[in-house]
């Protein structure tokens, strides 16, 4: 867990964080990781359910992107009424209803109704990750940001690893029982648990410190006082947010590293496939080798970022690293050990620049209006979600290989990392001292 130690610090604030990581971050973790399989889950799905229900390569490319329009129009409005209604309620009110509609993509009958459902999956979903990022930043100093966004990104990769293996064997041990395909077992199985999170989380989490019954008096004050020290940013309003050229450009980067992932995420089984895996619990089994890489580059990048508290070179490096990763798994699709190991560091590479990513917003944005900034941000970047499966499969309609659209896509965090490294967002007090 992250406890990064700052010269002449109380030495009474790292036993207060170990408190504090212990009761909040398992928690969080175990919710997002049954987020992330929500969404990628359908990739798996598609080995069976594309030809049970008669959809092409470009209407599954659609359907899949088509989340992220659902969670985009949504998103800022859900984390403007967190800080009304507190982090408590929006985070149960979120989970229970994505869970309901995840499960209820076992009664998808063809294109439209499988648009419908990916669609309100999205509005459902809209307001947890970045809800979830401005929740921390009522936890933890900026200081400490980036290793704690490190343990509970760590949720996509541990999604993966947990995910493709089990998402595998549901489709094939629940195969036709009740009457049901494979691909219906897994949507019912992997949706239900979130209701049951979701109906946790209203009685486990806090809105804010000064509501937890766990902490004294005392640990309150000591934690109130390193927030405010370690926290001396120029407040925000969120007009202020939305004539900002900085947010924009953060948000750009953000797209173009979103845009690498779930390229990844949706069509990681059909890459594999493509590769000559053939078996679908071998191919769940081989896509857990890219997530467990994923967690190792993101907690080791996030880290050596808050040792040097240095972020903007912690997040471009890795995604110029993971295009050109991705270039030579795209020019060797068949050569099984070249393709999965370049796959395996695109993959990584991608997750490290994405976690380090999100301390560059939360260190840069303050007051009330960062729930606002930082879901703007992820509203322009997650339109990436919509549209790099949506290039692959059109790509793949087209030209019968999903080679052009993962060009694409390299391109895109080769991109990413240039405007990085143009933007440069204003350090903190904190970190410029």
């Amino acid at each position: 867990m992250p406890h990064p130690t700052t010269p002449g610090a109380d030495p009474r604030l790292a036993p207060l964080y170990r408190k504090i990581t212990w009761r909040l971050l398992p928690f969080l973790l175990l919710c997002y990781v049954f987020a992330y399989l929500d969404r990628i889950n359908i990739g798996f799905a598609k080995l069976q359910m594309q030809q049970d229900v008669g959809i092409s390569d470009a209407v599954y490319g659609l359907g899949a992107g088509i989340f992220f329009l659902g969670y985009v129009m949504f998103e800022v409005p859900s984390n403007l009424l967190l800080t009304r209604i507190g982090a408590r309620r929006t985070i149960s009110r979120i989970m229970v209803l994505w869970g309901l509609t995840s499960a209820s993509m076992l009664f998808v009958q063809g294109e439209w109704s499988f648009y419908a459902l990916r669609f309100m999956l999205g509005v459902f979903e809209a307001g947890f990750a970045p809800g979830m990022i401005f929740y921390l930043t009522y936890w933890y100093s900026q200081s400490r940001m980036a290793g704690v966004m490190a343990v509970v990104m760590l949720a996509g990769p541990i999604g993966g690893i947990v995910g493709g293996p089990m998402s595998a064997w549901i489709m094939t041990a629940f195969s036709g029982a009740h009457g049901l395909h494979g691909w219906q077992w897994m949507f019912l199985l992997e949706g239900l648990p979130c209701v049951l999170l979701g109906v946790a989380a209203y009685r486990y989490l806090d809105d804010k410190p000064a509501e937890a019954r766990w902490l004294s008096a005392g640990e309150k004050a000591l934690l109130a006082a390193d927030l405010e020290s370690r926290g001396a940013q120029q407040k925000h309003s969120f007009a202020q947010v939305l004539r900002d050229p900085v947010i924009y450009g953060m948000a750009l980067t953000y797209f173009c590293l979103i845009c690498g992932i779930y390229a990844v995420s949706f069509w990681l089984p059909t890459l594999l496939k493509l590769a000559g895996v053939q078996d679908t619990m071998e191919i769940g089994l081989y896509s857990a080798i890219p997530y467990a890489a994923a967690a190792l580059f993101m907690l080791w990048f996030a880290r050596s970022s808050d040792r040097l508290q240095e972020r903007r070179w912690h997040t471009l490096a890795p995604a110029l690293m993971a295009g050109l990763s991705l270039c030579v798994a795209t020019a060797a699709p068949t050569q099984f050990a070249l393709s999965l190991t370049a796959i395996t560091l695109a993959t990584g590479f991608m997750w490290a620049a994405y976690t380090v990513f999100w301390a560059i917003p939360s260190q840069y944005l303050k007051g009330e209006a960062a729930a606002g900034g930082i879901a703007l941000i992820n509203s322009i970047g997650l339109l990436g979600g919509f549209l790099s499966p949506s290039i692959i499969g059109w790509s793949k309609e087209a030209t019968g290989s999903l080679a052009g659209g993962l060009y694409v896509i390299s391109a895109l965090l080769v991109a990413g990392a240039l405007l990085l490294l143009l933007n440069r967002p204003p350090r903190s007090a904190h970190a410029r001292a």
